[in-house]
């Protein structure tokens, strides 16, 4: 064994046996066909300094092509011997499998280098295409036979910046190589810390550099007679005993493009439904004829689930089903969508709960009844007997998510050993991506759940006013923003409607948000003013900690006096469109700062509408995208907003579609930011809707006050509701009255969607809901409006406080 120096300064380590260190060239292609990475052993073997190959075409770089004798032109594999072809192949999506060969280059004066080289297609949403991997061979003598295979390494400390990442996947660019045997390989790279190249007698590997310098002729001579005595099961003579391997590795090659290009198939998603159909259809008909894929039940719901080994009530839903029988043949007796549990007998339970693939080369009829047996009033017998069966197990983690049973013809070759092994390789690369996409599913789940919790369930029709909201997503991997909307109801049959945006995305700016949504819903209910509460707001923010900013939009809509009360705290503009000409305008409001800066001082302003304007609020999700200006999306707002619309739903649709049109337009792409957005029709409320009666502070103005309460509500055709609302008016004018200084108190009722009756006095002290005793004087008032009212409550005003009840109208 030789020993070798750790990089890190930490003494020697010991080589395994077979290792020979040999500097590698690293090169990344990307998908422009540019080189993006040009290492240092690239640099020394290629003679090009990092500075001229990075940016270059890479074909231009790598020119070894037909480099070789044309006696040395055929590999065992089949390869090109040089990288321009493959390389022109991959860039057009071409080579989807591992590639190598051997070349020669002109090296400065009259040498020439013997170069090794592979190419690794790299798979994923990142700009890189190839992975090119090349190392001299000088020094390197596997003439002698003591080395027959060669696979390439990389390590951490190579100046890819990808490395790691590479290293890890190390199983997958070697996917002929056991799980075992690729960790260890991968332990070996990090613990040596540079670059190697692994020689071994037994590992296989997809592709391999050739070594032979046999010509063509010789060589077909040699597989024909290899082929003849494997075909009749005799001995391969000595001499041609290679070309028999090369056979066998032919095969292995066959089966390693099927499992790669199985692998390039699946996974395009995290979709769990498309996740499942791409897997059942990867296979047939090239593997098998007939797939049903099964799956947990709590993976097709998206949950988690106990560990633990399946037993004979687990419930396993029959998810997919892809054949190439007629049409329809197995529609009914094996319907997608059935959960069943298996019994202990069948080779699916065994499959679940061994977790290794279960190989039945033919299924008899004995069998085929006993598989039957669970199909209630369904023989399965005809689809299954004489068929060739695989049943491979989907785990991830060591766990067993669900399985596949495959099938196949009679009249096409039964499943053999190599077969379980390349359904188990597929397995478990089909296991690992629907574990992906159920733990985004899962993931997916509780972050809709957390949104949804957090986001309000705002009624479409509020006090003089009907309402309709929107919000999306920045993307489909964050669905847990910091955007809201909200509409809270005051008294006076006021709304307040607010709109806000957290800086930030993921789960700490949806926690903020909902911090400040609270916040802001409490202040509202308190009736503060909106230049108040902004000010209130912004304190919380600045006492939650630093890096706290949002900015807010607060609106408070009286459809009593046609009024809208703004304060605004950074935030874009809110839209109103006038009813009577179909105007639409941006409310120039001060802007103000974001919502935790602090020190800076809010401002209000009242806006007078008319019944049947329409109040537009939005994020600036909705209106800016990142290199465009925006004012183009606020000014498509404005147009989009006064388009006539059948509903106000329908109108929000038409606003979001108008903005992505403007959008795409601009070769801006889609949206990276949330989107919250509120819309309300202010229908306002008639005067003659509205009656209002001051009371002097004497006792005696309880009668007067039930006496017009009946008086009105019977003018309005309320008949139904006279005396109960009668009786719990004159209870809150004489609490009124008790509590009152000097200030006259004040009765109205409103006749809206509900009949709503306010009492204001002078004082500022809430009541409260007592229980009363059999001989107590007080606290039977608020019981009996608590009681008998659709809903009640109490506020604090600049005045004093205002104590309100709303009864249901009765149906007309």
């Amino acid at each position: 064994m030789d020993r070798g120096t750790d990089r890190a300064g930490q003494g020697t380590v010991t080589e395994p046996a077979g290792l020979g260190r040999v500097p590698l060239a690293v090169v990344v292609v990307g998908r422009d066909g540019l080189v993006s990475h040009w290492s240092r052993g690239a640099r020394r073997l290629f003679g090009v300094p990092k500075e001229e190959a990075i940016g270059r075409t890479a074909l231009d770089l790598l020119p070894v092509s037909g480099a070789l004798p044309e006696e040395q032109e055929t590999t065992p594999y089949d390869v090109c011997d040089g990288l321009g072809p493959d390389l022109e192949s991959s860039l057009d999506g071409g080579l989807c499998y591992p590639s190598a060969g051997r070349a020669r280059l002109t090296a400065s004066g009259d040498g020439r280098v013997d170069v090794l080289w592979w190419a690794y297609p790299l798979v994923g949403p990142g700009p890189e295409r190839l992975l090119v991997l090349a190392a001299d061979a000088a020094g390197l003598r596997p003439g002698d036979g003591a080395f027959e295979r060669i696979a390439p390494g990389f390590a951490l400390h190579t100046d890819f910046p990808g490395s790691e990442d590479l290293a890890r996947r190390l199983p997958e660019i070697l996917p002929s190589m056991s799980v075992g045997e690729s960790a260890r390989i991968v332990a070996q790279i990090l613990e040596l810390g540079y670059p190697i190249l692994e020689f071994s007698q037994n590992d296989r590997v997809p592709v391999t550099p050739d070594w032979g310098v046999a010509r063509r002729a010789e060589r077909k001579a040699r597989r024909e007679r290899a082929a003849r005595a494997l075909a009749a099961g005799e001995p391969v003579p000595e001499d041609v005993r290679d070309e028999g391997e090369d056979l066998e590795h032919a095969a292995v090659r066959e089966r390693l493009e099927f499992l790669n290009e199985v692998s390039g198939r699946i996974g395009t998603s995290l979709d769990l439904s498309r996740t499942i159909i791409e897997v059942s259809r990867a296979v047939v008909p090239r593997f098998t004829d007939v797939a049903g894929t099964y799956l947990r039940e709590q993976v097709v719901a998206g949950e988690g689930f106990e560990d633990g080994v399946p037993d004979t009530t687990t419930m396993w839903h029959r998810v997919a089903l892809e054949h190439t029988d007629e049409p329809g043949r197995w529609d009914d007796v094996v319907p997608v969508g059935e959960a069943m549990p298996f019994p202990a007998h069948t080779p699916f339970f065994q499959c679940m709960t061994s977790g290794e693939p279960v190989l039945v080369p033919r299924i008899s009829e004995e069998m085929g009844h006993a598989v039957a047996a669970q199909f209630e009033k369904r023989d399965i017998r005809p689809l299954i007997t004489g068929r060739s069966m695989l049943v491979v197990p989907l785990k991830a983690r060591n766990v067993v998510l669900g399985f596949m049973i495959l099938l196949r013809h009679p009249e096409r070759p039964a499943f053999n050993d190599m077969d379980r092994v390349t359904g188990a390789e597929l397995a478990a690369r089909a296991g690992l991506v629907l574990d992906n996409a159920r733990m985004y599913t899962f993931q997916e789940n509780v972050a809709e759940t957390l949104q949804d919790s957090m986001l309000p369930h705002i009624p479409p029709r509020m006090a003089g006013c009907d309402i309709a909201t929107r919000y999306l997503p920045g993307t489909l991997l964050g669905r847990v923003g910091g955007d809201w909307f909200d509409a809270v109801k005051l008294h006076g049959g006021r709304t307040a409607f607010v709109v806000g945006d957290v800086m930030g995305h993921g789960l700490n700016s949806a926690a903020m948000m909902g911090q400040l949504r609270t916040a802001v819903q409490t202040m509202a209910g308190l009736d503060l003013p909106p230049a108040q509460l902004l000010r209130n707001l912004d304190d919380l923010a600045q006492r939650l900690g630093d890096g706290y900013l949002a900015t807010c939009l607060y609106a408070v809509y009286d459809p009593i006096a046609s009024e809208l009360h703004l304060a605004n705290a950074g935030h874009i503009p809110p839209v109103l469109v006038r009813a009577a000409d179909g105007r639409s305008e941006l409310l120039d409001l001060p802007t103000g700062a974001p919502i935790g800066v602090g020190g800076v001082p809010f401002e209000a302003v009242r806006v007078r509408v008319q019944p049947g304007d329409r109040l537009v609020m939005c994020t600036d999700g909705l209106v800016e995208v990142r290199g465009e200006d925006i004012g183009a999306g606020l000014a498509t707002l404005c147009e989009s907003a006064a388009h006539p619309a059948a509903s106000m739903d329908d109108a929000c649709d038409t606003i979001i579609r108008a903005l992505a049109v403007t959008f795409a337009e601009a070769g801006r792409g889609g949206r990276k930011d949330d989107v919250a957005l509120l819309m309300a029709r202010l229908g306002g409320i008639e005067p003659d809707d509205v009656a209002e009666w001051r009371l002097a502070l004497d006792p005696a103005e309880v009668g007067r006050a039930r006496a017009a309460v009946r008086e009105q509500l019977h003018d309005w055709g309320l008949a139904k509701l006279v005396e109960p609302a009668a009786l719990m008016a004159g209870e809150l004018v004489t609490n009124a009255l008790r509590h009152s200084h000097a200030r006259p108190v004040e009765l109205r009722l409103v006749r809206g969607d509900t009949l709503l009756c306010e009492v204001d006095d002078d004082d500022h002290e809430l009541p409260t809901l007592l229980s009363a005793g059999p001989l107590d004087e007080a606290g039977r008032g608020l019981r009996v409006v608590s009681t008998l009212s659709r809903e009640w409550g109490a506020s604090r005003t600049t005045a004093g406080k205002t104590v309100w009840f709303e009864l249901t109208l009765p149906r007309r």
